[in-house]
Order: structure tokens, then sequence, then C-alpha cells
């Protein structure tokens, strides 16, 4: 048996008076990407040079307005890339880059020589806090840690002095989620005494979930305990940086923004360290799903997923929010027949809002296409099926021809798995369109007649294939398809009732092709089956449809 009694619950926040949950998220944070710093790190090859320059103009064309570049105290390529973005003018006016940096000298020193010429930038200073690590890796007590980020505040404002461009401090007590609440304020407190923000120069106090420890709502209430126990709360953006090692990094963010957080840091798709970042995307599409302006240029994930897993290296899942390749598809049969009957209530209702059972976003309106909405396994059903025809094909197979079409396809993937669409229409022409033994449609002429009430009738002479043998019938009825439906009877020797008949344009224009299905059944025996035929000439397809739906009857 697993060993639980080796762990122990971490502590929660006593806090009744929270009013988070009463809350709701009304417009997006300011987004910071950490991809090229806490993503680049975590990578199994990290980007070289000429790949994280490509990753940061992707992030720019996003619409991101605050980026981390890097560590470039850390190491020679570090310092190299944000020198080249400097040097190569790739800085947008309106783009902040961030860089990380320890609280020591040399280090803040070549920080700053790293940022020369950099309009504004984020120069984010931090220290470990929490008890654990205080106790087994610093060996510190509270005041030594405080002293440490007092030390770092000092010396970023000193350097600050004699920068051309602007400075803004973010300050993060590492592992906030493990530290106490108190000592938090305490040490965010001390760092703000330092730097003295204003409303005009305000200062980020980012609140990192460098470990997820507890339930998220554990998180949102340290955010609004924090962010109603700062001073000058005016004069701080309060930032958050989630990882992901519950696996409720997206619903930690949510809270916390509802909690109070103004800014969130994290990565496309989450990578990062073990289970990774927050992913910003997710949390940008639930926004976009509600209606809320994501304030990111979101609106073609394919690209995003491309760019990303080239220079990353790494793919995207399957079942990923938004972006894998199987979330906006169904193979469960009743998830299907939902997802075909709403998309057609939509188009038929001309509705403002979007509203399809099981998907919660049109997947154009990311970019991703309709083709694997609907994709047919054994556990598909018939209005899976007929999604497939009717959007992939444009056959609009009447209601009750589903389940007949659709057991076709079942048997088929009962054996082999997956059927694709193609296959599934290869299948319809075998067993409708182009079932044209052993009677075989060649051509009809027609002739209207009437009596003496000013009632017409239609005589047909139809020319027809009987196992290849040219043969010819006249036949009269009130119409062209009962007066075939007559003569077929004659040709077949039995007694055949016509259960339903419709038909439809496949296709827009004076040139589209029609689409006619016919519902047969033999009288004695009760059976039935359709029927399809497909000409320019509608009455043509109605009685390639007949003769179509008369092989099925009684060749099969």
């Amino acid at each position: 048996m697993i060993n639980y009694k080796r762990y122990q619950k971490n502590p929660v926040v006593t806090y009744p008076e929270r009013e988070w949950p009463s809350k709701e998220i009304t417009k997006a944070p300011t987004w910071c990407s950490v991809d090229l710093r806490d993503g680049n790190q975590a990578l199994i090859e990290p980007m070289v040079v000429e790949e994280k320059i490509e990753f940061f103009n992707l992030l720019v064309r996003l619409g991101f307005k605050e980026i981390e570049v890097g560590f470039p105290s850390a190491s020679q390529i570090e310092y190299d890339f944000l020198r080249q973005l400097v040097d190569r003018k790739l800085i947008p006016d309106d783009v902040i880059i961030q860089v990380l940096v320890q609280c020591r000298d040399h280090l803040i020193k070549k920080t700053f020589e790293a940022l020369e010429g950099v309009k504004q930038a984020v120069v984010h200073i931090y220290n470990s806090t929490s008890t654990l690590q205080r106790d087994v890796v610093f060996h510190m007590n509270r005041e030594e840690i405080i002293q440490i980020a007092e030390q770092g505040t000092r010396l970023v404002k000193e350097y600050a002095k004699d920068f051309e461009g602007k400075i803004i401090l973010e300050y993060s007590p590492e592992s906030f989620t493990g530290t106490e609440l108190d000592f938090a304020l305490e040490i965010c407190t001390a760092v703000q005494d330092i730097w003295e923000p204003s409303i005009e120069n305000k200062i980020i106090l980012n609140l990192p979930a460098t470990v997820e420890m507890n339930t998220p709502n554990v998180y949102a209430d340290q955010i609004e305990w924090m962010s109603k126990h700062l001073k000058n709360r005016e004069s701080i953006i309060l930032s958050v940086h989630p990882h992901n090692d519950r696996g409720t990094g997206v619903a930690s963010t949510e809270l916390a923004i509802l909690a109070g957080a103004d800014r969130v840091e994290g990565t496309l798709f989450g990578n990062g360290e073990r289970t990774g970042n927050v992913d910003i995307l997710t949390i940008a599409y639930n926004m976009f799903s509600q209606g809320i302006d994501p304030r990111l240029n979101i609106e073609n994930v394919n690209e995003i997923i491309e760019i990303y897993e080239r220079l990353c290296k790494m793919q995207v899942h399957p079942r990923h929010p938004y972006a894998g390749k199987l979330v906006f598809t169904a193979f469960s049969g009743s998830h299907q027949d939902a997802i075909n009957k709403g998309t057609k209530a939509m188009k038929d209702r001309n509705q403002e809002y979007w509203q399809v059972p099981y998907l919660p976003v049109d997947p154009a309106d990311i970019g991703r296409c309709y083709e694997p909405i609907v994709r047919i396994n054994s556990q598909s059903g018939k209005g899976g099926v007929a999604f497939i025809m009717e959007t992939y094909y444009g056959y609009k197979l009447p209601k009750a021809m589903h389940k007949e079409f659709a057991d076709v396809i079942q048997r088929i993937s009962e054996k082999q798995g997956e059927v694709a669409p193609e296959q599934i229409m290869q299948e319809f022409k075998t067993c409708y369109l182009e079932r044209k033994e052993p009677l075989h449609f060649v051509r009809c002429k027609m002739e209207d007649v009437s009596d003496s009430n000013d009632t017409y009738d239609t005589i047909v002479t139809v020319t027809y294939l009987n196992n290849g043998e040219e043969k010819v019938f006249k036949a009269t009825g009130n119409g062209p398809i009962d007066a075939v439906h007559h003569g077929l009877q004659e040709v077949v020797g039995k007694k055949i009732k016509i259960l339903d008949y419709s038909e439809h344009a496949l296709g827009e224009g004076a040139n589209a092709r029609a689409a006619a299905y016919i519902h047969v059944m033999d009288k004695e025996s009760g059976k039935a089956v359709f029927g399809v035929g497909t000409s320019s000439n509608i009455t043509r397809a109605s009685l390639r449809g007949l003769f179509s739906a008369i092989n099925r009857l009684y060749y099969l």
C-alpha cells in the first residue's frame, strides 16, 4: 500500500473575510512571458541565440508587452542574446523587456551592462523566503533573509541612477507559497521602503507559486491577504508566477486574479520546470470563451504550435486545452449527434453568440478547422457519420437514413478502428451511388398526358441494363418517380412502397448537382432501405436513386 503517512498537509490560511469568491474576471491582466528564461532553462536542449530571437519575435506578434528575456549575468549566451536584441533594434518601443538577477553586486553590475541602450526594462531580483529553504538551504533567520532583499534593492537603485533608460524594479519572495504571510509582507515592505515607489513609478511585487503546495483557493487567500495588507497598494503592480506541480496552475492563476493580482507571468503551453509554468494561452482562451478581450493575438493557434514545437523541441499534448489536435474532436456518438444538431441550429437561427454543445469556442475563431471535430471509430454513432457526410461532402442525409449508413461504417470501424472521411465517402459511393447491379438506369423518355378532368399522368419509357443486357419498359404514374416505380415493380415482380423522398442541391449556383434520396419498402417482408442518386438534372438524380434503392432492397 502506498505510504501516504510520510507526508503531511501544508498549512492553509485562516482568512474568513475573503472576498474573491464573489468576484468575476472582467478583464485580462498584464501578461509577462517568461518563455525565454523560465521556459528555456527547462528545455532538454535550450535554444540558441537565433532561435531565441525567433521566439521573441513570435511573442511580440502575439501582443506581449512584457517579455522576460533571460538571466544575462548567468551565461554568455544569455548576455549575447540580450545584446543582439538591442544592437539589432528588435525591441519595439511599446515592449518592456525583463531580466532576472540574484541580489549580488557583480551580477547586478553585469546585468546593467547587458541592458545598455534599452529604453525601458524590468530588473527582477529575488531570494528564497520559505521556511524550508531558510532552514535546509541557507541556514539563515528572517532578518538575514531580509538583508539579502534589501541589499539587492539598494544595488539596483544605485545602478539605475546612472542608467539612461527607465528601470522598473520587480521583487519576488521566491517560494512564496511556503512562506509565512507575515514574513512575506515584512520582506516586501522592506523592499518597498528602500525603492520608494509611487503611483507614477510603480514597483512590481511578484508572489510566485514556485511550488504548488495546496489547492487553488489557498493561493487566492494568500494573494488577497497580501493585496489588502501591503501598504501604498496603489503604487504596486501585484504579480503572480504560478507553477503547475499539482496540475492546478490555471485555476490558481484565475483565482489569484479574482483575489487582486494585476499581472501574470507564464509561458506558452505551460513549458517550465517540473510540471511547468502556468499556460498563459489557456487562461487567455478561457477569457476569450467568456467574451473577454484577452489582449493577445491568439487567433492562429496552429502557427503558435508550429513555432513552439520547432524551437522548443517539445510536443503539444493532443489533449492540451484549445491547442491539442484532439480537443475539438468527438468520437462519442452522443457528442457527435449534439454537435451536429448544434451547428445546424446555429446556422438555421443565424445566432449572434456561439452556442454548440461540447464546443466552448468556435474552432475557426482560433485558427482551427472543422475537419477534426468529428472522427469516426467504434464508439461513434449515426450523428457523427451524418456530420462527416454533410460537412465534408455536402450530403444532407435524411434523418431516417442516418442509422442505416452508420451501421455500415460501424462494422468497418469495429474491424479496423478509426475510419477516415475519405473511406466513409467511398463506402457511401459503393453502397448507394454506384449500386448499379443488376439494374442500371440508362435514360428515360417522359410524356405528360391529360384526361377530361384536366388531370395529368406521366408515361415513361425507361431504358435500363439488367445484368448488362439492355432492356426497356413503359409505365404510367402521376409523375416520373411514380411511373418508374410502377415499372420497376413489374420488372422485379414485387410490391414496393415509396416511404419517403427528399432532394437538395450539392453546392451552389446554376451548375450545382442534385442529390436525391428515396426510401422504399418491400410490402411483403417489410424490409426498407434507402437509395441515392446524383445528377445535374433533379429528375435523373431521383430515378437513379430509385434504381439504387431497388438494387439494395433485393440484390444485396
